[in-house]
């Protein structure tokens, strides 16, 4: 089947990523009118293309490279799934995946966006999936699992062939459970959000306290 992503390439050559240091998002140079930012990770960056808008092209950071076979081989093994994109190619340094339409849970705190139940629990689903296939479901959180049409949908499936648990999902889902309730339809400000991001990757990663991860004196400070 012809590859008609591959209009994208020259678009996508005019562009290079780089990585920051402490786990913060990566640095985009270059741009081309015919592309659109969609996504800002650590390892990588997002992009549309404008005229063939099927597709979701993941650039990864020039010295995170070596991670694009890595995920395109759990792509294969996932392999067709309702709670995970899907991989049609790759070159030297990017991913072609399907793109997905939805609003991240992140921006759902950010805009008041209701979370239901549900997300949660297909997200613990999708884990298990990705368990029976092999893989090792981590590095879960509010930036890559989607609210598409009332599903939950993952994006990120990079560190799925580590090994450990990065307690990530878990801290999630206790803060879900202990605290969603004080906030579930109130538009969370975008400063104390990277607040409490940044403090969580500042923190031990193996604690179990959903506190540490949810700024909950932050939390009580600005609805008290």
């Amino acid at each position: 089947m012809k590859e008609d992503w591959i209009i994208a390439d020259k678009d996508l050559s005019r562009i290079s990523i780089s990585s920051n240091p402490n786990n913060e998002p990566v640095s985009i140079h270059g741009s081309s009118d015919h592309l659109r930012c969609i996504g800002i990770g650590t390892d990588a960056a997002v992009f549309q293309s404008l005229e063939n808008q099927a597709y979701a092209f993941k650039m990864y950071a020039d010295d995170k490279i070596d991670k694009i076979q890595l995920e395109k081989k759990v792509y294969e093994l996932l392999g067709d799934s309702p709670y995970f994109s899907t991989c049609f190619g790759f070159k030297d340094n990017y991913l072609v995946l399907n793109f997905e339409e939805g609003i991240t849970l992140y921006d759902c705190l950010l805009q008041g966006i209701p979370i239901p139940k549900q997300i949660i629990k297909e997200v613990d689903h999708a884990r298990e999936y990705a368990r029976q296939k092999g893989l090792n479901p981590r590095d879960i959180h509010l930036k890559n699992v989607f609210l598409q049409n009332g599903r939950a949908k993952i994006i990120d499936v990079s560190e799925y062939v580590q090994p450990g648990n990065d307690l990530r999902w878990e801290h999630l889902k206790q803060a879900y459970d202990h605290y969603y309730h004080l906030i579930e339809g109130k538009p969370i400000p975008l400063r104390l959000m990277e607040m409490i991001r940044k403090r969580y990757n500042q923190r031990n990663h193996y604690s179990t306290l959903a506190e540490e991860f949810i700024g909950h004196k932050f939390l009580t400070t600005f609805w008290k």
